[in-house]
């Protein structure tokens, strides 16, 4: 097993704040450490074992997983109630009430008749099949699938005791989560979920005075969570931790992947109680799982997570980590939303890989629960290229160089065969030209006296037989192929380096 634990910041303070806004609260809901505490304490199940609720025992315990540093692509999904009215974005809840009601109203009717509520009803999602997911995730390339089992809208899309509102009592009545489960690990893939909803609480923008809404009926008021108190948010901090537990114990979830929302340091004391209890029970498993944060949300015991690839590293990283980005212009699915071609995916791809990094890429499912077409043809395109390359990908480490030529490509423009990146097998190197080079590639970082050993044989990954080559003092030079092998990025195979 690698062991990659970072030491605790030392500028992080036990009650500083990590969020911007809000008095420093982001996302999440304002609060105070006695409410947190109080939370905290709250009677729930208890996993024993190793891990205590403390950052000090997490970072003596955690140990990132090896499939997980080995896995390199998964697939990121955001589906639920916000599907339906496929406009705006996955944030409808939050908008509808206020800047989006005229479009709302024109569409659905009057805020106090049809809220946000009544998508429930609508959410029966006839066209879902796992399998069918499952089996199109697995010929996409990916090794993990992370599903949202709760958004930041309060509807929870698993078989939840602690939340009545849930696919299964209502809407679907389908464990979706669990159906999922089954059918990814029935693909030989990890499972993960993915949880926002602590976001909730204070997710709902405040219609303009006057305006008639459902929001204050108290036949709703564990739905909506517009009445606040310190009460109610002690309630609402026990539920959190307790849906956790949940999903824990029913889906045994290889990976527990939280929003930026928990990144404020005052909830420590819930965050370390879920996260003692998730890596005591997967003790009791006999797995490795991890958890997966933003920014430094948790101190330890957790890998870092980033919210698309402009806020992701753009050097080689140390430490292993993962950026989740989308396949379209909304994270969840709306009318008309923008789908990116596959070869951008593949060389994100590429680029994180070669960094050190997972690739996570989001999908957008219809609120029927059909994948559209153009979302299956990035798939399909990505799992095709993978096929034939996989191996400079998956089980892979990075080099002592990430790449070489243009590390980082301007906006707007393509990509050449100057551009490389690297990765290892062992002594062997991949170097990925995410451009056709022509008659003849030239990795400089390859010249005589660069590198130790003597390079061997050069094979193009999806081309038959090897390649001539020579190694001189401005670089490694192949002879190519008259035909390129696909029309992404071409993956070279050199043995007989001593990395």
């Amino acid at each position: 097993m690698t062991v990659f634990a970072a030491p605790l910041p030392a500028q992080l303070a036990p009650n500083t704040s990590l969020a911007g806004g809000r008095g420093g609260f982001g996302m999440g809901p304002p609060t105070t450490p006695a409410i947190v505490d109080a939370a905290a304490a709250a009677e729930t199940p208890v996993a024993p074992g190793p891990f205590q609720p403390t950052w000090e025992s997490l970072k003596a315990n955690y140990h990132m997983p090896e499939w997980l540093i080995d896995a390199k692509f998964g697939i990121f999904i955001h589906w639920g109630l916000y599907s339906i009215p496929a406009h705006h974005n996955e944030w409808y809840e939050k908008h509808m009430y206020g800047e989006d009601k005229a479009w709302h109203v024109e569409h659905y009717g009057p805020l106090d008749e049809f809220g946000y509520k009544d998508f429930i009803p609508l959410f029966t999602v006839p066209k879902f099949n796992a399998d069918d997911w499952a089996h199109l995730f697995k010929q996409a390339g990916a090794r993990i699938v992370l599903p949202t089992a709760e958004h930041h809208d309060w509807f929870s899309l698993w078989n939840s005791a602690a939340n009545p509102w849930n696919a299964v009592r209502m809407g679907p009545k389908r464990d979706l989560i669990g159906e999922l489960a089954v059918a990814v690990r029935k693909q030989g893939m990890k499972f993960g979920v993915t949880n926002h909803s602590i976001e909730h609480y204070t997710f709902i923008n405040p219609p303009p005075e006057g305006t008639k809404t459902d929001l204050n009926d108290p036949a709703y008021a564990d739905f909506y969570w517009v009445e606040h108190n310190d009460a109610r948010l002690q309630k609402f901090f026990e539920l959190w931790v307790i849906k956790n537990e949940e999903l824990i114990d029913q889906y045994h979830p290889d990976m527990l992947w939280f929003d930026n929302g928990i990144n404020p340091r005052a909830y420590d004391p819930i965050k370390l109680k879920v996260a003692a209890y998730y890596y005591n029970r997967a003790r009791q498993w006999g797995k490795e799982v991890s958890i997966a944060t933003k920014d430094s949300a948790y101190l330890a015991g957790s890998i870092t997570d980033h919210e698309r690839m402009m806020r992701a590293p753009t050097a080689l990283q140390e430490t292993p980590w993962q950026v989740h980005d989308t396949v379209g212009s909304t994270w969840g699915y709306t009318e008309g939303m923008r789908i990116g071609k596959p070869g951008g995916f593949i060389h994100t791809l590429i680029d994180v890989v070669s960094m050190n990094g997972c690739f996570l890429l989001n999908i957008s499912p219809m609120g029927d629960g059909s994948i559209p077409d153009d979302q299956r043809q990035v798939l399909f395109a990505m799992g095709k290229w993978l096929r034939a390359n996989g191996e400079a990908i998956y089980d892979t480490r990075a080099w002592a160089h990430s790449g070489e030529g243009r590390l980082q490509i301007p906006r707007g423009q393509e990509a050449t065969g100057q551009d490389i990146r690297f990765t290892t097998k062992g002594d062997i190197l991949y170097a990925i030209a995410l451009g056709w080079p022509g008659e003849q590639a030239v990795i400089t970082s390859l010249a005589s006296g660069k590198v130790a050993g003597t390079v061997e044989k050069v094979e193009l990954l999806g081309s038959p037989g090897s390649l001539a080559f020579r190694q001189d003092a401005e670089g490694l030079k192949v002879q190519l192929p008259t035909e390129k092998p696909n029309d992404y990025a071409y993956a070279f195979k050199i043995t007989g380096l001593k990395l």
